[in-house]
């Protein structure tokens, strides 16, 4: 079990509500705290490298903006250009985030997941369409199938969470 030190506990629990969206969150945390801005971004970049905690992200209510089609497209890759997709992928517009996962065979073949957003569901289909022909260009014979899952449901999303002493 990992012992946390006191800045890194007093840092997490102020900021497990999520970081302030404004143009400097890590000085508005380091004001409420009482301590300076550099500091605040040294303990996290501490955290990060130690392994404490794998990111700091955003994590955007794509519904509260207008986006309501949410799809997970899917795509089956050749293993051995995943790693060049994927990064590649990760790039676009469009994309919020994009990750590999083992295939689950014979029912499930896809390996390289993103998730897209769009005002309708047509716009992301257009968005995976484009992006799987980018990739058969880019990368020529190692998109096999690509396929879109759209969500249903708003998930709640959270950071990481103490228990306050």
């Amino acid at each position: 079990m990992v012992q946390l030190n006191p800045a890194y506990t007093a840092l997490i629990h102020a900021s497990q509500q999520g970081l302030a969206i404004e143009a400097q969150p890590y000085l508005k945390l380091a004001q409420e705290l009482g301590i300076s801005e550099t500091y605040v971004m040294k303990q996290f970049q501490t955290m990060l490298d130690q392994g404490l905690i794998r990111r700091i992200a955003a994590i955007p209510n794509h519904y509260a903006l207008g986006y309501v089609a949410n799809g997970m497209c899917v795509w089956n890759i050749t293993d051995d250009s995943l790693e060049a997709v994927g990064t590649w992928l990760g790039t676009q517009t469009g994309v919020s985030h994009c990750y590999r996962r083992p295939r689950r065979l014979p029912e499930w073949p896809y390996n390289l997941f993103a998730m897209l957003h769009g005002r309708d569901h047509d716009t992301v289909r257009a968005q995976a369409q484009n992006i799987s022909l980018q990739i058969s260009q880019r990368f020529p014979g190692v998109l096999h199938d690509h396929d879109i899952l759209f969500s249903t449901a708003i998930l709640k999303k959270t950071g990481l969470r103490l228990r306050r002493p």
